[in-house]
């Protein structure tokens, strides 16, 4: 077996085809590595939309806080991107001619990161981009003249019926896409997902299996399972995040004092990890599998699969999560808070029902009352409608815990030098939750709520009146309760 390089070495020169830039591990993997990777070229593939081009889309993208640093030190890094404009779930992706000839003759590397991420989704829009995607950018690698390297990003939820995920394959109930798209015109939603809680895990794991039978070619593929992306902890910029997925769907509405009753279960794992030690994750698990279909005589085999989770080395419940992030609250609360933190957790129905009728929807009808008397259009009840459905959709991952095996991540781990490790830090071991959950809610704030340090003293004193306010409606519901008491006795 010839030497292995080191991760510059292996991408010197490379060009490198991304899916899904647009979202928020593409941006970040994007963004490391144009400034850590010594690349040719990165290409990525970006639909024009509401009448913005692909190449508008992208040149906005870059103006983001995310790429400051990658500006400062490389100044001309837009040299080195290719912007295709394209669909991934379209016949040919709607490449030009020109542009699926360039990727055929040029490009060595592939992460497709591309997917709908919306437990929510409909079967047939989540088929069509998590799975006929896929095939579609299989179809392409096969033609594609000097690749060496495909990773494709999965999710360490894709096998979430099962008690113990490990880096192996396992069955699904329907693979072809034939077979998937005759059981969406004669099936309810229900009968077709069966133990899946939701569209995006079911058609995830189809996908992973699709990689494993229709490897005919046997392409150097690897597959990467990470679990609960979170905001970054170390580089570009700690704390930097956007979007409304994740733990940040409960964690926005509850340091606004609007989430006063979460389904979830505090002693279970919070399985949640950095979207920068993701990505240098991934950056890792190309190396390893360029390395191994190079240098060994591994093409027969089905492509291997990376568990990429926190629980292992360094487990955190949700219950040490959110009192952190309660205890960041009372240090440097949002003003944009509309009341008092407080919030109740339980995984009883009735419970969360009851609390949700007399915490939720009370509130929120009362809010709408004023509205309607001010004038002003309701927005009350539809939010918290929202709100709820989302924690609803959580709760498969908030309820539950996993024996997750990451040994393949961890082997790989030990195989990185020194050097690479401290560029390419992806280790759990001794992290440090405290820190970075206290970035996680200065980047919320930033980058979610738009606010700076700049408020936070006018942010305490609101928080002081706050409490105050909510303890005087405690006061007051608890003599209203009394009243009554009196009145029935």
């Amino acid at each position: 077996m010839s030497r292995r390089y080191s991760i510059a070495e292996t991408y010197k020169d490379e060009t490198v085809l991304i899916t899904g830039f647009t979202g928020f591990l593409g941006k970040v993997l994007v963004e490391k590595l144009l400034r850590s990777c010594p690349i040719r070229n990165v290409a990525v593939i970006v639909r024009s939309k509401k009448g913005i081009t692909a190449e508008q889309r992208v040149q906005d993208i870059y103006k983001q806080p995310l790429f400051d640093r990658l500006r400062r030190e490389k100044p001309d890094f837009m040299n080195k991107i290719k912007v295709l404009d394209g669909c991934l779930e379209d016949p040919l992706m709607s490449l030009l001619k020109t542009d699926f000839d360039w990727i055929l003759e040029n490009v060595n590397l592939i992460f497709h990161c591309a997917a709908t991420v919306r437990f929510n989704e409909t079967l047939e829009l989540a088929t069509k981009i998590n799975v006929h995607g896929t095939e579609k950018l299989l179809l392409l690698s096969k033609k594609i003249m000097n690749l060496k390297g495909i990773v494709h990003v999965s999710t360490i939820y894709s096998h979430c019926p099962r008690k113990e995920i490990c880096e192996e394959y396992y069955p699904v109930p329907k693979v072809a896409n034939n077979d998937l798209n005759n059981l969406c015109a004669n099936k309810s939603l229900t009968e077709i997902l069966g133990v899946w809680p939701n569209t995006y895990t079911f058609t995830k794991a189809i996908a992973e299996n699709l990689l494993a039978i229709s490897n005919e070619n046997h392409l150097p593929i690897s597959i990467f399972r990470p679990s609960i992306i979170g905001c970054v902890k170390s580089e570009p910029q700690p704390g930097w995040v956007e979007g409304m997925n994740g733990p940040i769907a409960m964690v926005v509405p509850f340091i606004l004092g609007l989430l006063r009753i979460t389904a979830l279960s505090e002693n279970k794992k919070a399985d949640i990890i950095p979207v920068d030690y993701t990505v240098n994750a991934l950056i890792c698990v190309m190396w390893d599998t360029i390395n191994r279909y190079q240098n060994t005589n591994q093409l027969n085999i089905k492509p291997k699969i990376f568990n990429y989770v926190s629980s292992v080395e360094s487990p955190i419940t949700w219950d040490r999560f959110f009192n952190e992030m309660r205890n960041n609250y009372f240090e440097m609360p949002p003003l944009s808070a509309v009341w008092y933190i407080f919030c109740f957790n339980t995984t009883n129905v009735w419970g969360i029902k009851i609390l949700r009728f007399f915490l939720h929807w009370i509130p929120a009808l009362v809010g709408d009352l004023y509205l309607i008397v001010t004038g002003k259009k309701t927005k009350m009840l539809k939010m918290y409608k929202k709100m709820d459905i989302m924690t609803d959709l959580l709760y498969e991952f908030t309820s539950k815990d996993w024996t997750l095996d990451n040994r393949n991540t961890r082997e790989l781990w030990s195989l990185l030098s020194d050097e690479d490790r401290i560029s390419f830090w992806f280790s759990f071991e001794g992290f440090d939750w405290k820190s970075y959950l206290r970035s996680y809610m200065l980047g919320i704030r930033s980058y979610i709520l738009g606010e700076d340090q700049s408020n936070l003293e006018k942010a305490l004193a609101k928080n002081r009146r706050l409490f105050w306010i909510h303890n005087l409606c405690i006061a007051l519901f608890v003599c209203f309760v009394f009243q009554v008491y009196w009145i029935f006795k």
